[in-house]
């Protein structure tokens, strides 16, 4: 006894806009960690630490989470997780940038220290934003779609 197979369309998934809002806890997770990066960041500036690292490890370490973060940009339409993403991706790119730079002086140094210390502290300010957030479109984003 046979029975017939209706064949079934598969629909494609639609693409999810948040990764973050709506979940708490990766929220609390990106705010602990990102004002923690800025207090380390903030306190070799108040000590006067202007040495970089340019060990290979640290070069490929920072290559990764540039590329991690650019994709995580990618897989998400919610504006306000858009911009986490970009306040870390760009404090990455600045770390990859002066891992590569054997010849920085220690001016450049600081100034980007100071620049990751206040971005950093910006990224935790943002997550917090997105801990709390519904996971509802903006109406910036209502109009984008």
């Amino acid at each position: 006894m046979e029975e017939q197979v209706t064949p079934t369309t598969k629909v494609p998934r639609a693409k999810a806009a948040h990764l973050m809002c709506g979940m708490p806890i990766w929220g609390i997770a990106a705010a602990l960690g990102c004002s923690y990066l800025a207090y380390l960041s903030y306190g070799h500036v108040r000590r006067g630490e202007f040495d970089w690292s340019h060990d290979a490890w640290f070069i490929v370490t920072y290559a990764v989470w540039v590329l991690l973060m650019a994709g995580l940009m990618s897989e998400t339409r919610c504006l306000r997780e858009r911009i986490f993403f970009a306040l870390v991706l760009a404090n990455f790119t600045l770390g990859f940038v002066l891992a590569i730079w054997t010849a920085a002086p220690p001016e450049a140094i600081r100034s980007v220290r100071i620049t990751s210390s206040g971005l950093w502290g910006l990224a935790a300010l943002v997550s917090v934003v997105v801990t709390f957030s519904s996971g509802q479109p903006t109406s910036v984003e209502k109009k984008a779609n």
